[in-house]
């Protein structure tokens, strides 16, 4: 779906951090699902990028805040009661948002979500059954976040009040995520279903909103943590695909490949989208990450759960991209 248009004037005043927001990050659903079993976490990879968040965020000991207990479970959850009195240190301000992976997406493309038409008893079946499933995976996230001591809160856009027309975000409650990282919180945000004023609900997408965040709110920089190592110039599981180390986005919105140099520099790059793939893959991600490096704000897609996405999450690429990182930049051209 196409969501790359200009913001709508019902969307919500523009607000300010009383503090610089340092990061957004997307945690891509392939990332941290595992995409051909349905609702299924990566367990690995979730618990790997929760370590990594952590140490990019917070200076200094933290404490587990997950303190409820698990369907099933018969332990008595942990509460640690050292806690002194110290003011806590100042971590860097940072913003989460979750795509679905195996959560959500099945119940959006088999019922017809994002086409809209909640009068069909199966669209409105479909809202329902989505939206069960992509907070069901948010507050799962929220809990690894919250294991390794991360303030994290989820926030989810119907909830909020997110809407759309003509599947274009139309109103924003950016307000309550800058009230909770003013707070001290981490926002937790995803891909969700919505209302759309024109034809009734759609699907908004994580890198639709991480958009309009990176627009209202200016982080330092923002990444895209995937299942692979970046963007390739043919899908990456073709003999001889390239990883695209550096992307240069034009002030019209054009962009152009500067690393590597490409042998055939006419082939325009391949990318593809899965069949049940409601928010357009890879091809949304891109578009909206040139978007956002318009805005002079670098954007890293790397894979998860890696030494090269510690390094991009810790802002270590913000000067020179080392020669044996592996990721796709993309930047405003100079």
């Amino acid at each position: 779906m196409d969501q790359r248009h200009e913001l709508s004037a019902t969307t919500s005043a523009a607000v300010t951090l009383t503090k610089p927001l340092h990061c957004i990050v997307k945690l891509g659903g392939a990332a941290i699902t595992c995409k051909n079993e349905l609702e299924t976490i990566n367990e690995e990879n979730l618990n790997i990028v929760s370590s990594q968040l952590r140490e990019a965020m917070i200076v200094g000991p933290c404490h587990g805040m997950d303190w409820s207990r698990r369907p099933g479970s018969s332990e008595i959850p942990t509460v640690v009661d050292d806690f002194d009195d110290q003011l806590e240190s100042d971590s860097k301000k940072f913003i989460v948002v979750h795509g679905a992976g195996s959560f959500g997406h099945f119940q959006a493309s088999k019922s017809g979500v994002h086409k809209g038409g909640l009068s069909k008893p199966l669209v409105k079946s479909g809202f329902v059954a989505t939206r069960i499933s992509v907070t069901s995976l948010n507050l799962e996230i929220v809990r690894a976040l919250a294991k390794e001591g991360i303030p994290s809160i989820g926030l989810s856009p119907f909830s909020c009040g997110w809407s759309t027309c003509e599947r274009n975000i139309a109103v924003a409650d950016t307000l309550t995520v800058v009230k909770a990282i003013d707070a001290g919180f981490v926002p937790v945000l995803h891909g969700d279903a919505v209302l759309d004023s024109s034809q009734g609900c759609t699907i908004l997408s994580g890198d639709v909103i991480i958009r309009h965040l990176a627009e209202e709110l200016r982080p330092d920089y923002v990444v895209f943590l995937t299942d692979v190592f970046g963007v390739y110039d043919r899908p990456p599981t073709e003999p001889g695909a390239t990883l695209l180390r550096e992307i240069a986005v034009r002030e019209d919105g054009s962009w152009s490949v500067l690393k590597p140099e490409l042998e055939d520099m006419s082939r325009p790059v391949e990318i593809t989208v899965a069949a049940h793939d409601t928010t357009g893959g890879m091809v949304t991600k891109i578009s909206e990450a040139a978007m956002i490096a318009k805005l002079g704000i670098d954007v890293y897609i790397v894979k998860a759960a890696t030494d090269h996405s510690a390094r991009a999450l810790q802002g270590l690429l913000k000067e020179n991209i080392p020669d044996d990182w592996l990721g796709t930049v993309i930047r405003l051209a100079k």
